[in-house]
């Protein structure tokens, strides 16, 4: 049986609940097109895009010449990977709507999307005589390029859409990320400058120029820069969450917690934005304050792994150690990949006299991350503790062959020979430490507290120097 129902203004729900209710019934239903096209857009927004189908294809159903749901049903199956059959819905919708542009641009984005790039390139191409929205069209053609890895081109076609439509966000912040894979990014700086030149109240301006700033390493400046787009539109979320994690990397954690609650007063709230509100925190040593901030970005998302092992580093600094593995386990279930997450849990189940569980985590964050200096430090004592000078020592070695110009494995080789009593190797390697980095030397003396040790040491040291 076929039911009619007619959209009252505003009652897009009662739509939708007639809607589903039908799908489940599996009855034959008829609405107006724009109630179709609604139901479509409700589903999309809410990346729903099983019943985002259903809906497009239950509208062409009924009206099968509908240029919107031909374009929305060629592009949710774009997005199912669907490229044939959605270049075949385009190719209709374009027999019924000759000459149409969004048809065209449609057509443009799809070959982007199947890796057929220089065909989206040439089709976008042909349109642009004919369309008033050329920035949209450049930007559409920087896609592709950057998608071919031709970033020189992306960066060009980037740069036409900004120069006729500078508030263009996603051309600003794709910009920044081509010129940064290409290492083009400190010379465009001025490209940058010449935005706020323009315009110097473009919070955009300001904020992509923080951006670049950022990449490059540049944080003082980064920071001036996220502060004139807050001056300009205070309630910027992006600015203020990005001028926290500048300060971050300034060692300014106080003001970091200050940008991330801004953060959290103009967007709503995020497991990632609690999850760097929770890390301010910790650096500043507020560990229970931190571990609130984690258990937050737990409510939000169970799914975060960084909120558990926030919460499970910050019960172990507090010496909760038994309390924090279950934490640091749950971590490690959500993201097996993470060598941080093992390290700490290693040295957390050390601590409560785990050891083969220590080691068994060291041995993993060793696996995923061999590069890490700190997995084999930290995992070195152990065997240390134990008196085990010998595998110490073989543990750093270990180290040593992934990571030859390790300063910190050359001086930590150094202490365990000679607690092993082979001084002749250990001067040997002293030397090599000093070479690479004279003044982490000092780092020999937290374990030798015996002020006769550290004079016979600090002697030795400054013969080289000397040399």
């Amino acid at each position: 049986m076929e039911q009619e129902f007619d959209e009252r203004a505003g009652d897009i729900k009662e739509s939708i609940q007639r809607f589903e209710q039908m799908l489940a019934s599996e009855e034959n239903f008829y609405f107006d097109l724009d109630v179709y096209e609604r139901l479509v857009e409700h589903y999309l927004n809410e990346a729903d895009l099983d019943r985002a189908f259903k809906a497009a294809e239950a509208g062409l159903d009924h009206f099968p010449y509908a240029l919107e749901l031909m374009l929305d049903r060629a592009q949710i199956l774009a997005n199912y990977q669907r490229f044939d059959e959605s270049l075949d819905q385009l190719d209709k919708a374009g027999l019924f709507n000759p000459g149409d542009l969004d048809v065209q641009y449609m057509r443009g984005s799809v070959l982007n999307m199947a890796g057929r790039f220089e065909e989206s390139i040439e089709t976008l191409q042909e349109m642009l005589d004919r369309t008033d929205d050329k920035d949209d069209v450049y930007f559409q053609m920087a896609q592709s390029y950057q998608n071919w890895g031709k970033f020189d081109e992306a960066v060009t076609f980037y740069k036409k859409a900004i120069d006729l439509n500078p508030a263009n966000e996603g051309a600003l912040y794709e910009l920044s990320f081509c010129l940064d894979v290409a290492g083009n990014l400190e010379e465009h700086l001025p490209y940058y400058e010449s935005l706020i030149d323009k315009d110097p109240y473009s919070y955009n301006a300001w904020y992509n120029l923080g951006i670049a700033y950022s990449k490059l390493s540049r944080f003082v400046e980064a920071a001036e820069a996220y502060d004139y787009a807050i001056i300009i539109k205070d309630d910027f979320a992006s600015a203020h969450f990005n001028l926290g994690n500048t300060y971050m990397n300034l060692g300014l954690f106080e003001k970091a917690e200050a940008a991330y609650r801004e953060t959290l007063k103009y967007e709503e709230a995020t497991a990632d934005t609690y999850c760097h509100l929770g890390a301010s925190l910790e650096r500043q040593d507020r560990l229970p304050e931190a571990i609130k901030e984690y258990r937050e970005a737990v409510k939000l998302d169970p799914l975060w792994d960084e909120a558990w092992y926030g919460i499970g580093a910050c019960m172990s600094e507090l010496g909760k150690w038994y309390e924090a593995v279950p934490f640091l386990q749950k971590a490690i279930k959500l993201n097996d990949n993470n060598a941080d997450y093992h390290i700490i849990l290693a040295e957390t189940e050390y601590k409560i006299g785990n050891v083969i569980a220590s080691v068994d985590a060291f041995e993993k964050a060793a696996e995923i991350d061999p590069t890490n200096a700190d997995v084999y430090l930290l995992w070195s004592l152990i065997p240390f503790d134990q008196g085990d000078f010998a595998q110490a020592y073989q543990t750093i070695q270990a180290g040593l062959s992934e990571l030859p110009q390790e300063a910190d494995l050359y001086y930590r080789a150094v202490v365990y020979q000679i607690y092993a009593g082979n001084y002749r190797d250990a001067l040997l390697n002293l030397e090599t430490a000093l070479t690479l980095d004279y003044d982490s030397h000092v780092q020999l003396f937290e374990f030798f507290p015996e002020l006769e040790k550290q004079k016979a040491l600090y002697k030795i040291i400054q013969q080289y120097r000397e040399k």
